[in-house]
């Protein structure tokens, strides 16, 4: 599957600000199934350039600003190849050892309703528990924009039973770190299916290891693993960790912020097409 996408983010300073730093994970890699063709990240026009691996195995660019930055427009567009994998991530490096993914967070604590959904999770093996937690956490939490904000927790999502796909990946996250399954959120792009709602921002989802296999990707939120649709950006021990753009400002006040995603297949060229074009 061919992927064409783009992805802007505005900021608006109320007043220009004397400077901003940005950290940009805004690279897909080339992964098992996964193959930027075209890609390219701009600010304000001008090409991002020096993306490196962090030890996550995501590629970062660090970009500063200084002197009276009014705006910045940041956009992030391309075609990527997909194929299916069933679910495995693979094909990239990796600097962390696997204890570091059982690591509790402030957005992924289990409190004892986690704990409780943990406890109500069965299979007879680990990829199956997984795929049961899965489905038990989409079932618990029904998804509704606007019902949770990106401060809210893996505990809170829970509770009120209402959240949206970080929320979803939290809970998978917390609950599979007691099932004893390192497991990490991921950021990314996902192609809506026919008569889905489009998807105007980036989308969350887990990836939980499992001996054996490596790395599975979970979206609790469609209640199954990622498949061709999904573009992988980078991960993190929870949605902040993981945000495609994190920066830091000084010398102003308020913020403004407007994103937007944009993403669909490209149409193969048919071989009666082909000989046309020749």
């Amino acid at each position: 599957m061919e992927l064409v996408i783009h992805h802007s983010t505005v900021y608006r300073y109320n007043s220009p600000a004397k400077q901003v730093g940005l950290l940009l994970r805004l690279q897909p890699s080339h992964l098992d199934g996964q193959t930027p063709r075209a890609w390219a990240v701009t600010i304000n026009g001008t090409p991002v350039k020096g993306f490196t691996p962090n030890a996550f195995g995501d590629l970062e660019a660090f970009v500063q600003h200084r002197g009276g930055v009014a705006q910045l427009e940041i956009v992030a567009e391309g075609t990527v190849s997909t194929r299916e994998t069933h679910g495995i991530v693979s094909g990239f490096r990796q600097d962390l050892p696997l204890p570091v993914f059982l690591r509790e967070t402030e957005l992924t604590s289990p409190d004892d309703g986690i704990q409780a959904l943990a406890r109500d999770v069965r299979g007879e093996d680990l990829i199956a528990r997984l795929h049961a937690l899965s489905d038990l956490v989409r079932e618990r939490v029904a998804y509704v924009p606007g019902a949770t904000d990106h401060a809210s927790t893996a505990a809170e999502a829970l509770a009120q039973g209402e959240g949206v796909c970080q929320d979803h990946a939290h809970i998978f996250v917390s609950a599979a770190r007691l099932l004893g399954a390192p497991a990490r959120y991921v950021a990314g792009y996902l192609l809506a299916d026919e008569g889905d709602l489009a998807q105007h921002e980036t989308h969350g989802w887990a990836e939980a290891w499992v001996e054996g296999l490596g790395w599975i990707g979970f979206d609790a939120t469609n209640g199954l693993c990622v498949t061709e649709r999904y573009v992988r950006l980078c991960c993190g021990l929870d949605a902040h960790d993981a945000a495609p753009v994190r920066g830091a400002v000084t010398g102003t006040t308020a913020i403004a912020i407007q994103a937007d995603v944009m993403i669909g297949e490209v149409a193969p060229v048919r071989p009666q097409q082909e000989q046309q074009q020749q």
